[in-house]
């Protein structure tokens, strides 16, 4: 066979075999449920779930949640970092429905789930990684806590089931676009008037600020301040060019919000 049709076959047979790369773990039945279960309010500032609907497609969630489970430590910590981020995200968000599931629809709150004495957020329910863990753990401690990641932004993509919350995202998170998807839920969470406004000359914004302010001023962006981190956000938050110099300088008053735990459910009419 000539040169040239030999290297021509080889070029045919390689690409032919060239696969795109697959992600370490796959969000699919997630993102279908999220996809056809949430739905966006006010062009995506906010959610309603339809947790009825999560009940009735109980299956796929659990097929999910027990895909999550079999993951081993030794699995994870193989993967990039993109890809731990996007699994843990999901993983809280998943699990955090699942838990609401257990007594919906007879609860308002997903702090109805707790008691004066145990937290909804400690409950230990969740296998993961090797261990049984609660929802503060898999936020405070591999999330927040582990030093591996340091984004102020899974703030606004954890997702708490209550109204407050930033809106839980009607797609699962993906290592590919990761960055792209984190930056706009701040973008969409902090334009939101109802939990981030200007007010006189003052900003009012969401409690979560007020509980992870160190978050914010870990030097993300080179943000050491709460005011700098919101100053990196001035046109969702609706600031002039004198409201952005006084929150870098921390000259302008910052208030936080009272918190609406309400369940994030869907209205049924």
């Amino acid at each position: 066979m000539p040169v040239s049709r030999r290297l021509v076959l080889a070029t045919l047979l390689s690409s032919t075999l060239s696969f795109p790369a697959r992600a370490a773990f796959e969000h699919a039945t997630w993102d279908a449920l999220l996809k056809k279960h949430v739905t966006p309010l006010r062009g995506g500032q906010a959610s309603q779930v339809d947790y009825a609907g999560m009940a009735r497609d109980e299956t796929a969630l659990k097929r999910y949640l027990d895909s999550t489970s079999a993951v081993s430590r030794a699995t994870f910590d193989a993967w990039a970092k993109p890809e731990q981020l996007a699994f843990l995200l999901n993983a809280y968000n998943a699990w955090t429905v699942a838990l609401i599931l257990t007594r919906y629809p007879d609860l308002k709150s997903i702090k109805d789930l707790g008691s004066v004495f145990s937290s909804p957020w400690k409950k230990a329910f969740v296998p993961l990684l090797g261990e049984t863990r609660s929802l503060d753990d898999l936020e405070h401690q591999l999330i927040r806590g582990s030093g591996r990641y340091k984004d102020p932004r899974i703030h606004f993509a954890a997702n708490c089931a209550s109204v407050g919350c930033p809106a839980l995202r009607a797609q699962a998170y993906e290592a590919s676009q990761l960055d792209t998807q984190l930056e706009d839920a701040a973008r969409l969470f902090l334009s939101d008037t109802t939990r981030n406004r200007v007010a006189g000359q003052s900003l009012e914004v969401s409690s979560i600020f007020k509980w992870y302010t160190s978050d914010f001023e870990q030097g993300w962006r080179g943000a050491t301040t709460l005011g700098q981190f919101l100053a990196l956000h001035r046109e969702p938050l609706g600031l002039n060019d004198e409201q952005t110099q006084r929150l870098r300088a921390n000259d302008m008053s910052v208030r936080f919000l009272d918190y609406d735990w309400r369940l994030n459910a869907k209205v049924v009419r």
